[in-house]
């Protein structure tokens, strides 16, 4: 992977998304077999993440790619209640616990875990490689397919509807963590948020479809709205320093 890194950046992020789409994919289908719904992702979702993090340091990349502390301007960035609000999506119908308490734990390990490798592949990898050449279309690139990647989620037994509702805001939760990654120099606050996205949606309680259209509504509107307000009072720390 160094070796193709080197060669070309995008390639090298090409292939990490496809290569966290297909095991994933493939862990989930493992998972029934071991006796526990996302067992085998659990496992997998460890391995893949701590061999990104070994890569990412043995080669001095995690300043490049976001894994350090982030420079802001509390005040100029709203106190991140955007982010926030957005972050406790999953809390505004109401949470559950199943019955069986270790699979449930098991399921929001396995998601959450997730959501720090896509922020790595999606705002590390492969914007840091677009951006190099255009900025903007990276911003777009990144956020696109970090929303249309969801489309996955059809074959794994989702419903039509809501996978598709998903996409919308995905896509817009991808814009407004691409532009923070771009305006802070750091991922964290980002993998943190869609760590507990991804891990919370676990415990939410089924809604219908005309909450679920409202809830896509409105996380569209905050991400849309807090992204494009960071690209226009936000400073990157090289433009604080001018």
């Amino acid at each position: 992977m160094k070796k193709l890194r080197e060669k070309s950046e995008i390639w090298f992020a090409v292939i990490s998304i496809i290569i966290y789409v297909v095991s994933f994919s493939i862990a989930d289908s493992l998972s029934p077999s071991l006796g526990m719904e996302k067992s085998a992702t659990l496992i997998w979702s460890v391995v893949m993440l701590a061999a990104m993090l070994i890569f990412i340091g043995k080669n001095s990349l995690s300043k490049y790619y976001g894994l350090c502390k982030g420079e802001y301007k509390v005040g100029k960035w709203l106190l991140f209640v955007p982010l926030i609000a957005v972050t406790s999506t999953n809390f505004w119908n109401g949470l559950t616990l199943s019955e069986n308490i270790i699979e449930t734990v098991v399921c929001a390990a396995a998601m959450g875990i997730a959501g720090i490798i896509e922020e790595i592949i999606f705002r590390g990898y492969l914007f840091k490689a677009m951006s190099r050449d255009n900025v903007k279309s990276a911003i777009i690139v990144s956020s696109l397919t970090f929303g249309i990647g969801h489309i996955v989620n059809l074959l794994n037994g989702a419903e039509l509807v809501p996978t598709l509702l998903q996409l919308c805001y995905a896509a817009a939760v991808g814009f407004m963590f691409t532009v923070i990654f771009y305006k802070s120099k750091s991922i964290i606050l980002c993998a943190v948020s869609h760590f507990i996205v991804n891990a919370s949606s676990v415990f939410a309680l089924e809604s219908d479809m005309r909450f679920q259209l409202i809830t896509c509504a409105v996380i569209t509107v905050i991400s849309a709205g807090y992204g494009i307000y960071l690209l226009c009072a936000a400073k990157t720390p090289q433009q604080e320093n001018e």
